[in-house]
């Protein structure tokens, strides 16, 4: 049989104490599958917020970027997201055909394609933009103004330190 462990006492640190030897040793994992879950669970909600649009996560995901990266080609939207081309070309085929993108060749590179939003697309981004104000604000209930800018400044500077990284 499994043991059991009780439930944490609401305000205990997730930190461990210095003399915790065994938590001292896991608690890095265990942040990392906090932010993990954290990130996860709030796809999984905005996800679902955004069902009735008719829009799917991957597309949403493409289609935030590209709005604060308009005129981006689509190789450079790629590489910023992470993905491959073909699978992004797929996606902005979905979003070309749905109306909310369009491609322009760029004039210095015929074979370049730039990515831009329709007006039917940024009335999706306004849409997407009120449902995660409001998602965040439930998400971050109990957290007070100062707490929510502390929050975003060490998320901030854990970005930066993955980014800057070398194994």
């Amino acid at each position: 049989m499994a043991k059991q462990t009780a439930p944490r006492k609401a305000g205990r640190s997730a930190a461990p104490a210095h003399g915790d030897a065994h938590g001292a040793a896991n608690w890095d994992q265990r942040l990392g599958f906090l932010m993990h879950d954290v990130s996860r669970l709030r796809r999984k909600v905005f996800d679902e917020a955004m069902r009735p649009e008719g829009v799917t996560r991957s597309q949403w995901w493409v289609m935030a970027h590209l709005s604060r990266h308009e005129g981006i080609s689509q190789t450079d939207l790629a590489d910023a997201l992470d993905l491959g081309r073909s699978a992004l070309g797929g996606l902005v085929d979905r979003l070309e055909a749905l109306g909310l993108v369009r491609r322009d060749a760029d004039a210095h590179d015929r074979r370049a394609k730039l990515l831009y939003m329709t007006p039917r697309g940024q009335a999706m981004i306004d849409t997407m933009r009120a449902k995660s104000d409001r998602m965040s604000e439930a998400i971050l209930q109990g957290l007070d103004a100062r707490q929510r800018h502390e929050l975003a400044e060490m998320l901030a500077l854990v970005k930066r330190n993955l980014l800057e990284f070398k194994s």
